[in-house]
């Protein structure tokens, strides 16, 4: 494709109503869903997108039902390990973004060790946001930077903010991907999202494929970022 975005960002969504469309418990939609993380990857990688972050669990995902979350919690635990040799093998980076702190403890480990073993990777990203909410991450990140006595408030610039974001390593999103028919953020990468294009499609996150993806990217390539300038072809 002739242009493609750099980050692409996830918002899966849709799992439960996929599996009550289909007579289904709702674990069985979040099951589907994690397989299709997967293909995603791979279509992705093959198209030339270097950075995917997958919104996975909000912090305000805790107040759903504890068996749900449990379910959720042994299911990511359960990826990373199944896939901890794949992306090795692949040279994929793995970085997972959020409070991370107040996942179960096994699940914190899972993520230590992948991050670690993938650190010196630099072909493809993955990261995935877990226990993650942007208003949060704003305010964790203003109270390390008041902690920060090298930091000159008055002369604090975006570029120097963002380091104390979770994703000060990462570029932001140049499109983000909402699946299920809702059209809104739900508190994800709300200042990292700034200038993002945003695509909102109607099929659920589990029946999300490349034909979904491919035409994600074709309207985005079609779009005119002008970042708050003007060009050429317009005085807006």
């Amino acid at each position: 494709m002739s242009c493609v975005p750099v980050h692409i960002a996830f918002i899966m969504d849709g799992n439960g109503r996929w599996a009550q469309a289909h007579g289904l418990p709702r674990y069985e939609g979040h099951r589907k869903g994690a397989s299709v993380l997967k293909k995603v990857l791979r279509i992705a990688e093959k198209n030339g997108i270097k950075y995917v972050t997958f919104f996975a669990f909000s912090s305000e995902n805790f107040s759903r039902p504890k068996p749900e979350v449990d379910f959720l919690m042994n299911l990511f635990e359960r990826f990373l390990k199944k896939y901890h040799k794949i992306l090795c093998e692949k040279k994929i980076r793995f970085r997972a973004i959020g409070n991370l702190l107040q996942l179960p403890i096994n699940l914190q480990f899972a993520i230590e060790e992948l991050t670690q073993n993938t650190a010196h990777f630099d072909s493809f990203h993955i990261t995935i946001a877990l226990n993650y909410g942007a208003r949060n991450e704003v305010i964790q990140a203003i109270g390390n930077l008041l902690e920060d006595k090298d930091i000159k408030v008055k002369k604090l610039t975006w570029e120097g903010f963002e380091q104390y974001l979770y994703t000060k390593d990462l570029p932001d999103p140049d499109l983000i991907i909402r699946t299920s028919g809702e059209q809104r953020l739900s508190n994800f990468l709300l200042l990292q999202s700034a200038y993002a294009e945003l695509y909102f499609t109607k099929t659920y996150w589990p029946d999300f494929n490349e034909k979904e993806l491919l035409s994600a990217i074709k309207d985005y390539g079609a779009r005119e970022r002008r970042m708050g300038k003007i060009n050429d072809k317009t005085s807006n």
